[in-house]
C-alpha cells in the first residue's frame, strides 16, 4: 500500500494585540488600508477562469452586544446579534435600541455593550511567489494562515509594526 507523502508545509501565526481595537471605524480603516494600499505587495491572479485582485476580502462578521437593565441598573438580560457588513452592524444597533417589544420581553432598557462587540475580516492575499494566504483581523488579534514562505510573515509583521492599533 502506498504512503502519503507531504507535498507542502503551511504555517499559521497569531499576533495578540496589547489592547482590543477600539471601535468598528478604526477596525474598518485598518482592513481597508490593506485592501487599498496593498502593503504586502500582492499581485492579481486567475483561478477557475476568474480574475482576482492581489488582496480581496473573503469574509467578515460584526457582532453587536446588548445588555438590558432594570430600573436599578440590574441585569435583566442580554443579546448578541451578528451581521455580515458594517452597514448591517450599524443598522442593527439602531434597530435594537428601538426594539420596544424586545425591551419589554427583557423587562429592561437596552444598553449597547460596545466594548464587548466583536469584529472579524479575512483577506485572501496572493504573494508574487505564487502563494495564496489569508490574513484575518479580529478585535484582539491578527492571524496569518496557510503560508509557507517565512518572507510572507515578515511582510505582514513589518507592516503591522507600523500600525499603532496592532501593537
Amino acid at each position: 500500500m502506498a504512503d502519503f507523502v507531504q507535498s507542502s508545509e503551511t504555517k499559521n501565526a497569531v499576533r495578540k494585540l496589547a489592547a482590543p481595537i477600539s471601535d468598528v471605524t478604526t477596525f474598518d480603516g485598518i482592513v481597508q488600508s490593506v485592501i487599498t494600499t496593498n502593503p504586502f505587495g500582492c499581485v492579481s491572479y486567475m483561478t477557475a477562469g476568474e480574475n482576482h485582485p492581489g488582496v480581496e476580502k473573503t469574509r467578515e462578521k460584526y457582532t453587536v452586544r446588548f445588555i438590558y437593565q432594570g430600573t436599578s441598573a440590574e441585569n435583566k438580560g442580554n443579546g448578541a446579534h451578528s451581521f455580515t457588513t458594517i452597514a448591517g452592524y450599524n443598522a442593527g444597533i439602531t434597530a435594537l435600541n428601538g426594539a420596544t417589544a424586545l425591551s419589554s420581553a427583557h423587562d429592561g432598557t437596552p444598553l449597547h455593550d460596545a466594548e464587548n462587540d466583536s469584529f472579524s475580516a479575512t483577506l485572501k492575499c496572493h504573494d508574487p511567489n505564487g502563494e495564496l494566504y489569508n490574513v484575518t483581523f479580529s478585535r484582539d488579534r491578527v492571524s496569518v494562515q496557510s503560508y509557507s514562505d517565512d518572507a510572507v510573515l515578515t511582510k505582514v509583521e513589518t507592516w503591522a509594526d507600523t500600525v499603532a492599533a496592532l501593537a
